[in-house]
């Protein structure tokens, strides 16, 4: 086969991969997924954690003055207000979390997880953006990330 129509079959089979909908047909991450993280050498992932956080974050988040099952609890209503974004696990348990976002043209599904985690009298976040293909997101996951924190902080300043 010609290197341009293992192009064209290769681009198809990437849309037919995304055309889901949903979560629908998405790799689940397992619980304590982000305790081991390891991402990729690839620009297409943002991460946005506490001061010490392994790997170092892109974003480094503060440590939030409540208990840690209402920060959970505010950043699933967050993430649940997100356009194109649906859940794909929780373990509340844990309080983690995982959903994927979809792209709006084209349907590209991204995952995007948080944990929370109890510190002295209040509690911090993890939250990382990854995409699913491609090796380049043009800053969306960063983006993503920053759109979350804000709304998140937001939401909080009204309570």
């Amino acid at each position: 086969m010609t290197r341009p129509r293992l192009a064209a079959l290769a681009v198809l089979l990437g849309l037919v991969g995304c055309s889901g909908s949903g979560a629908e047909g998405q790799a689940v991450p397992p619980a304590g997924a982000l305790d081991s993280l390891q991402r990729p050498s690839s620009s297409n992932t943002a991460l946005a954690a506490p001061e010490g956080f392994n790997p170092k974050p892109d974003i480094v988040t503060a440590t939030y003055n409540l208990p840690a099952p209402t920060l959970f609890v505010a950043i699933s209503q967050v993430a649940q207000n997100m356009p194109r974004t649906f859940k794909l696990v929780a373990y509340e348990g844990r309080l983690e979390a995982a959903y994927v976002v979809r792209s709006r043209v084209f349907s590209f599904p991204d995952t995007i997880q948080f944990k929370i985690a109890a510190k002295g009298d209040g509690s911090t976040l993890v939250l990382y953006s990854a995409s699913r293909y491609g090796d380049s997101d043009f800053g969306v996951n960063r983006a993503r990330v920053e759109n979350w924190l804000a709304t998140l902080d937001t939401l909080l300043a009204g309570k």
